[in-house]
């Protein structure tokens, strides 16, 4: 089986080639550091699998995917660190992704299904599979509905619907469920940009919030507002941003 291996992070492509070496049936036909030169990879080598990085500078995974043949469709194992619409795309091509930093054991799981998916010359089927989820991608704007939350040693998996609010903390957002408080490293730009406008408004430069647990809007003072959660938590909606509550 020819692998090919495509990350912008070398020492992520070098964790690959220390886990793939000693198997037997296993040739790196590749490697690759951006999405551009992975296209021209799979297209000039033929691999029979691809570990692609979701995330990369100028054309991610998806974009690589858009460029392949889908006749020569290799069987595809995403790795991705953050990536959330990538794990749902995966879960529905019936594929596997590796969530940065995995172990020995989850990378072996991962290739064992690539090697099934391989041993069953399904590439048809996959490449199905893989148009579909592209088009509905490329069709709709698709929006975070859980993330990723890494806390004390544990990882764990928080609905957006459970966040009340959000708040900047330099490079890393504070959110807020309930009784709860963690940690998440985004900021919160990029965070309001993955969650749907309609259910979160950004009402500060550095606060956001569940718009269906908005309870009341008191005005303050030159355009200001005072913003009242259900719970009876006080938010300051800025002059600013006022349009983001469509007041």
């Amino acid at each position: 089986m020819r692998i090919l291996i495509v990350d912008d992070e070398p020492l992520a492509c070098e964790r690959i080639r220390t886990l793939l070496a000693g198997q037997p049936d296993i040739e790196i036909a590749g490697e690759c550091h951006d999405g551009k030169s992975a296209v021209a990879a799979v297209r000039d080598l033929a691999p029979d699998l691809v570990f692609l990085d979701v995330q990369m500078p100028e054309m991610d995974g998806f974009a690589v995917l858009e460029q392949v043949d889908r006749a020569a469709m290799p069987v595809i194992i995403f790795v991705t660190a953050f990536d959330q619409y990538a794990i749902k795309a995966f879960e529905v091509c019936a594929l596997d992704y590796l969530l940065k930093p995995f172990d020995r054991d989850r990378f072996a799981k991962a290739l064992a299904r690539g090697r099934t998916e391989y041993e069953r010359r399904s590439a048809g089927d996959l490449g199905a599979r893989l148009r579909s989820v592209l088009e509905e991608w490329r069709g709709r704007k698709r929006y975070l509905d859980r993330l990723v939350i890494r806390s004390g040693g544990r990882v764990f998996f928080l609905r957006v619907d459970e966040l009340d609010w959000v708040e900047a903390a330099g490079n890393y957002v504070r959110l807020h469920a309930g009784a709860e408080e963690y940690l998440y490293r985004e900021t919160l730009s990029r965070l309001e940009a993955a969650l749907d406008p309609d259910r979160f408004a950004r009402i500060h430069r550095s606060t956001m919030v569940n718009v269906g647990l908005v309870k009341e809007l008191h005005p303050l003072f030159r355009g200001d507002y005072a913003v009242i959660l259900r719970d009876g938590r006080q938010l300051t909606l800025s002059r600013a941003y006022r349009d983001r509550l469509r007041i």
